[in-house]
């Protein structure tokens, strides 16, 4: 990926970043081991070149970046909310947040006790999370937004990514492995719903965020 925009228009972006936590007890939490660092280091590179940053984080330890707004949730519906009330000015959205596809059906007052009835099994109700961003695309394509998704697979990762690249209606797909959750380095495929792809070798999320930041200059390639 090496075509850049000789100009670059401010945009106004939003990055997700960082895991969910859904809630069983005041105490217990279903979520992930997403650190955030990549959404975090996408929201630095975008600030740097000029563009209007809404960073909107899950429950991590990352310092915010300079000159970007940092807006702090905790579960996937916190998340989806926070989403819709900057959805119509933004124009472009890198959701690199590790959302939570499931939250226990009752969120437990008191602590979840191991001896209460003095089973030694138990089960966990689970409901499904609200799909974020397929609940603010609605699966469509938006020609005056630029949406970047995120994949993280196992198997057939390049098929899956596909899949939800045209089900959530996004522009572009990033794909990656479960290795990239809690580590400083990720080696990734972007895909585009236009069938362009490329594939960056192992890096630090750094140099990564730039590349990805590079989208949207290909974005404006084509205005």
């Amino acid at each position: 990926m090496t075509r850049r925009s000789s100009r670059r228009t401010p945009r106004a972006c939003v990055v997700t970043a960082g895991p969910t936590r859904e809630y069983v007890d005041p105490v217990r939490f279903l979520s992930n081991e997403s650190s955030g660092l990549m959404g975090f280091s996408i929201a630095a590179a975008l600030a740097r070149r000029g563009h209007d940053v809404t960073l909107v984080a899950g429950p991590v330890n990352q310092p915010t970046p300079e000159g970007v707004e940092r807006v702090d949730v905790v579960t996937a519906r916190e998340m989806l909310a926070a989403l819709r009330s900057r959805w119509s000015t933004c124009e472009a959205l890198f959701m690199a947040a590790a959302v939570a596809d499931w939250r226990p059906a009752v969120r437990r007052a008191g602590k979840w006790r191991a001896k209460d009835g003095g089973a030694t099994r138990t089960t966990l109700d689970l409901v499904r999370n609200p799909d974020v961003l397929a609940s603010l695309t609605r699966g469509r394509r938006d020609p005056d937004r630029t949406v970047v998704a995120f994949a993280l697979e196992t198997g057939d990762g390049v098929r899956r990514a596909r899949a939800k690249l045209a089900s959530k209606g996004a522009d572009w797909i990033v794909l990656n492995s479960a290795a990239a959750l809690n580590a400083r380095r990720s080696a990734v495929r972007i895909l585009g719903a236009d069938g362009l792809e490329f594939d960056l070798a192992l890096r630090d999320k750094s140099e990564v965020a730039e590349r990805l930041a590079d989208l949207l200059d290909l974005e404006a390639l084509g205005e």
